[in-house]
């Protein structure tokens, strides 16, 4: 429908984008902007969306010609005209088919001529957020409260904070959001939330799991379902829902996907949400909870076990770990709790609980998992017997925005033949990077065909039996399985003995330079010339 220049400059639409949460940049830092940021870019998507459907409408009613809505501004005034149209509006909102509303009054490109026109106000924007809010409160009630536009983090005066958003709506002015693909935008929030992440650093790990963890997870926890119709998939700690949406890349009819996600941090709940909405993802699909995972079980009805359950959730996080718990469905058959102080086998045992029986669950943990003992213990050994741990991958360290430490991706199946566990070592798999190392396509590719094809690759993979398990004491330690030892070249003695008497002859030679330099010193100063001859005669 648009045939406005899209953007007015040759800028990617990524750096469009980040450029205008860079407005912010000055004032306060990224854990702050990136929620306005994000919020703005949401709301003008939305915005953006209403237009183009109106003059859709309109086109195919009749109203107009498509000539007629070729710019925004076109598209602003024909909305305008008919939605005034009292006789026309139910209609023309009916055949729309929008799952929100928004007036003619509160559009972006009609705030952005108040900006135009120095009539904006921020109460103009405020009630445009809350009147989106309120016409559709189950899909987007209370989405935009993490945008409070009048706090003093934008500007100590009403004026100047103002201004500063009506700066970044103006950075904002060229783009149509509309006019570009589901994938298209949502790689290009993608993009934004990866630069928040590397700008935060360790605070980024509450809502954000790198491209290449993301890619690897979800393509394992993929593998064989990919012509699968309504793949469920679950993340119960999904933060911004990067990791979910991942699972689009290899479904083939993505648009059955149905996604069940939970986040404890109401702001973060808040970015997944409009996260799904960028990438297209229909309501219906979406199942999203804002809630602490581990305190009570959700879902508990309906649907309750998945396709794919994948997570990364915070590294050994405390929780309550009550005895009311021993009698919970998901951690009732191990007889244990994970400990106060790090609840990661709370978090694993909570997403193996909801997974399906042929369903594959993949999670992201700290080594520590693999060999601590006391509950962890008896709980790994229960997994192990089971035969529910299908395969541990090594990761390097630094690719993470929370932590430099080295991690694993653990596997679990349920239903599968043998108890045996693949081993994989993936730790020198990256290219390294500042901040971040980074794992690139190649070591992906490498740890997942060492993954599919399950056979021992020296020095990177082995397939370890039960037995081989247990008689290292249920220890998974990656070292006991994949010898990755190299051992040191031979010391060649008479070069290394020509190496050691060329250094010394330097040495020397040196030496009687600096003391040929030193001893042409001349000064007048007593003082310095007896140090000058004490240094000298202890050079000797």
């Amino acid at each position: 429908m648009a045939n406005e220049k899209i953007i007015e400059t040759e800028k990617s639409l990524e750096q469009v984008l980040w450029d205008s949460a860079n407005v912010m940049r000055q004032t306060m830092g990224a854990a702050d902007y990136m929620d306005y940021a994000l919020g703005i870019i949401f709301y003008k998507h939305l915005s953006d969306k209403v237009l183009e459907s109106a003059a859709r409408t309109l086109v195919d009613a009749g109203e107009v010609e498509e000539s007629e809505v070729g710019t925004e501004k076109e598209r602003q005034a024909a909305y305008q005209k008919y939605y005034q149209d009292e006789d026309y509006r139910d209609d023309l909102l009916a055949s729309m088919d929008m799952d929100y509303t928004i007036a003619p009054a509160f559009t972006f490109t009609a705030l952005m001529d108040e900006v135009r026109a120095q009539t904006f106000q921020l109460e103009h924007l405020d009630q445009a957020f809350r009147d989106i809010e309120q016409s559709n409160v189950e899909l987007l009630g209370h989405l935009f409260d993490g945008v409070d536009l009048h706090s003093t983090k934008l500007g100590p005066t009403p004026q100047k904070r103002n201004a500063l958003i009506a700066d970044v709506m103006g950075a904002l002015a060229s783009l149509n959001l509309d006019s570009h693909s589901g994938d298209l935008l949502g790689d290009a929030y993608e993009y934004m939330l990866g630069n928040f992440a590397s700008d935060m650093g360790q605070k980024a790990g509450e809502f954000y799991t790198p491209q290449s963890v993301s890619t690897l997870l979800t393509r394992i926890v993929t593998s064989g379902r990919e012509g699968k119709k309504g793949f469920t998939a679950y993340d119960p700690a999904m933060g911004s829902g990067s990791l979910l949406l991942n699972v689009r890349q290899y479904i083939e009819d993505a648009g059955s996907i149905l996604y069940f996600g939970q986040e404890i941090k109401t702001s973060t709940y808040n970015l997944a949400r409009m996260n799904m909405i960028i990438h297209g993802v229909a309501a219906t699909n979406q199942h999203l909870r804002n809630a602490d995972t581990l305190d009570q079980d959700w879902p508990a009805d309906e649907i309750t076990d998945f396709d794919a359950v994948m997570m990364n959730p915070p590294y050994s996080q405390k929780w309550s770990a009550d005895k009311g718990f021993l009698s919970d469905p998901r951690f009732s058959d191990y007889g244990v709790l994970a400990p106060k102080s790090k609840a990661d086998y709370a978090f694993l045992l909570h997403g193996l609980y909801h997974l399906k029986a042929t369903g594959t669950m993949g999670i992201v943990l700290p080594h520590g998992v693999l060999f601590r003992g006391a509950a962890e213990g008896k709980i790994r050994q229960k997994l192990l017997e089971r035969g529910y741990i299908y395969a541990v991958i090594g990761l390097p360290a630094g690719i993470f925005y929370s932590t430099g430490i080295p991690t694993i991706i653990m596997v679990l199946k349920k239903d599968r033949p043998g108890r045996d566990v693949l081993f994989i070592d993936g730790s020198k798999e990256f290219v390294k990077g500042k901040p971040q190392n980074i794992m690139e396509q190649a070591n992906l590719d490498r740890i997942f065909q060492a993954y599919e094809a399950r056979q021992d690759v020296e020095k990177f993979a082995h397939v370890a039996s039960f037995d081989e398990i247990r008689e290292n004491d249920y220890n998974l330690n990656i070292p006991r399985y994949v010898d990755t030892f190299e051992p040191e070249p031979p010391v060649d003695l008479a070069a290394l003995n020509k190496e050691m008497a060329e250094t010394q002859a330097d040495l020397a030679q040196s030496e009687t330079e600096l003391k040929a330099m030193l001893g042409e010193l001349v000064t007048d100063d007593a003082k310095k010339a007896q140090d000058l001859a004490n240094l000298l005669r202890l050079m000797k």
